[in-house]
């Protein structure tokens, strides 16, 4: 059964200079449609008639294209320093604003993604503000509001533009001041999805929001500057939290002199045929808890050299494993998803849970790795010749139980690298899961993976997990609790973790 797809309204109201403008236009172009519905929404408001003429082709090149002209006419300044609004040009803009969102409820679009025409976008930008689960989600994008001043973002935390965190009639020195502004923007250099007190110029708003309410109208007995203001005050009183998604940074052209960054922004992120973007995407899955101090950072390392983005279950943690995962794979999209109390004691529903997040990416390729298992080096040669043959959607691979850093342990009761089991998968959409329902060892994939077509690859991959004695010691203590009967695995094979000397072979790459 194939899903519905979501729908989403890109609206923007438009006065922009075409040089400007015709790069908008294109960034646009670029968004990836996969499992979506794009519909567009512009206000025309320009008086450069090559403007009107680019978004009027625009209409005729793309599908489900709304455009309105405003018939007004207003003095907007921009030049080499800065923007200079007007109240009139404020209200203006809010009330375009206002026009989409009603066509936006009225059509029942799922989601309007409000975007200022002088932003250039990732061509993932709206599937990684999608997948955030929020009602109103920001995407990032920094600025030098004085040609001389520091990039800031968008997004702030209290009043008008307050970028600090303060509680009410805290008194802050100038110092301490500096040094929660410096934590907050090292926030926003973290990927991740952090909440906010105000955004604007580049934000998803949910159905849900939308019908709720938010809107950009004046709030009479409010003096902030600025109709995003009062959208955001407007959303904090309905009760709906506002959120900033920091993995893919849009670019903005605030002067000229940011074109030729524009360019390089394009260029870095083209998804043309037969360029890297274009490729089958490839989704790192993986399930994981305190592993900062063990292999993690190893592992993605090696990972992240062929990875597009990554869907990771924090498993309840009590170390900065998570924070490893951001670092590691900053400019890499990772959706990180925390588990305030482990869920492992019943493996079955971590692994289900783990594949309904991962589809919510819309995940072409599905790579599931435990954050202590890494490939030969063969494998970031091959895997993309792997992942375009459209003959296979399920990879098989030998995993090899390492006992130290050269050699991995083959005896009557370690031999799973004798088989080949699944952890590279292609998503269908609309093939149904039939889980081992297991509370251990039930396998990373839905037991039915084998009725899509598969292949085995020499590939091999090396699980690190048992190298240090420490960790055998935790694994075997760890499996008497959960398993004590062998109920799910072997008492024999559980035992032998203690065995002083294993059989062990090198492993030769």
């Amino acid at each position: 059964m194939t899903s519905k797809k979501v729908r989403v309204l890109v609206g923007s109201p438009i006065y922009q200079k075409p040089h400007i403008l015709q790069k908008f236009l294109l960034s646009l172009k670029r968004l990836d449609a996969a499992g979506k519905e794009l519909a567009y929404f512009f206000i025309d408001d320009n008086e450069d008639e090559r403007s009107s003429k680019m978004l009027e082709d625009f209409s005729q090149e793309q599908n489900n294209v709304k455009l309105l002209a405003s018939n007004q006419s207003d003095v907007y300044v921009c030049n080499g320093t800065t923007h200079y609004w007007n109240e009139n040009l404020v209200w203006k803009v809010a009330d375009f604003k206002n026009m989409i969102i009603e066509h936006a409820i009225k059509e029942q679009y799922d989601y309007l993604f409000l975007i200022d025409s002088d932003l250039l976008l990732y061509p993932q930008t709206v599937n990684q503000l999608i997948s955030a689960n929020k009602d109103i989600t920001s995407n990032i994008f920094w600025t030098k509001w004085q040609p001389d001043a520091e990039e800031r973002p968008q997004v702030w935390l209290y009043d008008e533009y307050t970028q600090w965190e303060i509680s009410r009639n805290q008194a802050l020195t100038d110092s301490e001041i500096n040094t929660r502004y410096q934590s907050f923007i090292r926030q926003m250099r973290t990927p991740g999805v952090h909440k906010v007190g105000g955004l604007g110029a580049c934000t998803l708003i949910s159905q849900r929001a939308l019908k709720a309410g938010v809107n950009f109208n004046r709030i009479e007995n409010l003096s902030f500057w600025g109709e995003d203001r009062h959208f955001c005050i407007r959303a904090a009183a309905l009760g709906i939290s506002m959120y900033v998604d920091t993995h893919l940074p849009a670019y903005h052209i605030y002067r000229d002199s940011d074109l030729e960054g524009a360019m390089e922004f394009l260029d870095r992120t083209d998804m043309g045929e037969g360029s890297e973007a274009s490729r089958p995407k490839i989704t790192l899955s993986m399930v994981m808890k305190n592993e900062s101090e063990r292999y993690l950072r190893k592992v993605l390392e090696e990972i992240r050299d062929y990875i597009d983005e990554a869907v990771i279950i924090d498993d309840g943690s009590t170390d900065n494993s998570a924070e490893v995962c951001l670092e590691v794979l900053n400019g890499i999209p990772v959706r990180m998803i925390r588990n305030d109390i482990s869920k492992f004691s019943n493996e079955i529903e971590l692994r289900k849970m783990q594949w309904t997040e991962t589809v919510k990416s819309n995940p072409e390729w599905i790579l599931n790795l435990d954050a202590d298992e890494v490939f030969e080096n063969r494998f970031k040669e091959e895997v993309r010749q792997l992942i375009s043959d459209q003959e296979v959607d399920v990879y098989c691979f030998r995993l090899y139980d390492f006992w130290n850093e050269t050699h991995y342990r083959e005896d009557e009761h370690w031999y799973a690298h004798q088989y080949y089991r699944p952890f590279l998968v292609r998503y269908r959409e609309g093939f149904e899961c039939k889980w081992n329902d297991r509370p251990q060892h039930c396998g990373r994939f839905a037991e039915n993976v084998f009725e899509l077509p598969h292949k085995l690859s020499d590939i091999r991959l090396k699980h690190l997990g048992w190298v240090k004695k420490e960790d055998r010691m935790a694994k075997f203590k760890r499996y008497r609790e959960l398993d004590p009967d062998g109920t799910y695995g072997s008492t024999e094979q559980y035992q032998s973790i203690l065995d002083e000397n294993p059989n062990l072979v090198r492993f030769e790459e």
